[in-house]
């Protein structure tokens, strides 16, 4: 299996069974190993009081494309640590577009970064993820 096969499988494996992500109006683009990119339309229900992209919503866009990045080797990866930096405001009707990138990989641990745009390249969040590895896959395959 290629390592852009086991990228595939691994998405494909989360997705089916992320409801949250989906329930949210999250979309998952792209994957491969250590990287991912998803994106989410800024509707009515995803502002809050000052009319704007609620934080949270942001932060799950960011934290699930996180999750795909980290999650590509075909190995069990949950968040260890997150911190965001919110730059711009994402307004009504936005697309914005998370990019995941690994930085570093080592033993159990890893570090990503996720930028989040919206539809200008405006940047909207600065996000960075300490990954930790638990047991399992996130589908059988052979010799792990």
């Amino acid at each position: 299996m290629t390592p852009q096969e086991r990228a595939d499988k691994s998405a494909e494996a989360m997705w089916a069974a992320d409801g949250a992500s989906k329930f949210i109006g999250i979309s998952l683009d792209s994957v491969a190993p250590g990287k991912a990119i998803g994106h989410i339309t800024v509707e009515k229900h995803h502002v809050n009081g000052l009319d704007i992209c609620h934080g949270g919503t942001i932060f799950h866009l960011a934290d699930t494309i996180f999750a795909f990045a980290c999650n590509s080797y075909n190995t069990r990866v949950v968040a260890q640590q997150c911190s965001i930096n919110f730059m711009a405001a994402g307004m009504l009707g936005d697309t914005l577009t998370a990019t995941a990138q690994e930085v570093l990989a080592q033993g159990r641990s890893g570090i990503y970064d996720v930028t989040v745009a919206n539809q200008n390249g405006d940047i909207v969040a600065l996000f960075r993820g300490n990954s930790r590895q638990i047991r399992g896959t996130n589908f059988p395959e052979d010799g792990i």
